[in-house]
């Protein structure tokens, strides 16, 4: 698969079923994350993989309730970062900006290998700082949810969702967004 076809096939899905996590696949993502680009290659991401069925359990306790479909995954990345770690040039901080460049590329590399790889911002930072003991100067930025997609759609999805897993949300056109050499030139 290449990028453009890895970019194609990457959803959102929540309607998981369970897949292996091996510390392969694991070591796999991460180095994958490593090469994405920063600010002076400063490297500021931070992931905590979470796979061990009893650490996952513990951890769906951070979910908002409109992500309980989340409990499915097999594995929960929380990504986290502090602005100290990353460029600070003048009112610019890097750190969140290289934070999403690295999750990106995890999430294309786990589409390449057949998986979903949904991050979410429907969960309790300071109670997954909690169960999962990092730091408090860190920022917890998002949570990628892991797993095979399943047919068969969730029980706990509302009808929103429903209609997401069948057919890909609408993306916003060009034209909304896209300008060609300055901010009056819309495509």
């Amino acid at each position: 698969m290449d990028v453009q076809q890895a970019i194609n096939e990457r959803r959102a899905y929540r309607s998981l079923e369970p897949v292996e996590i091996t510390e392969k696949l694991v070591k796999d993502l991460a180095k994958n994350a490593q090469l994405a680009p920063s600010c002076s290659n400063s490297q500021p991401t931070r992931f905590i993989f979470v796979y061990a069925p009893a650490s996952l359990k513990e951890l769906h306790a951070a979910l908002s309730p409109g992500n309980a479909w989340a409990q499915a995954a097999s594995l929960i990345i929380v990504v986290f970062s502090k602005r100290e770690d990353d460029c600070l040039i003048r009112d610019r901080e890097y750190y969140q900006f290289d934070t999403g460049l690295a999750t990106a590329f995890l999430i294309l590399r786990a589409t390449e290998l057949g998986l979903v790889a949904h991050p979410i911002a429907g969960f309790s930072p300071k109670k997954t700082k909690e169960i999962l003991g990092i730091p408090e100067e860190y920022k917890v930025i998002t949570l990628v949810n892991v797993g095979k997609h399943s047919e068969t759609i969730s029980p706990v999805l509302s009808d929103e969702q429903v209609k997401a897993e069948k057919k890909r949300p609408k993306r916003i056109p060009l034209n909304k967004f896209v300008y060609f050499n300055h901010f009056q030139s819309k495509i």
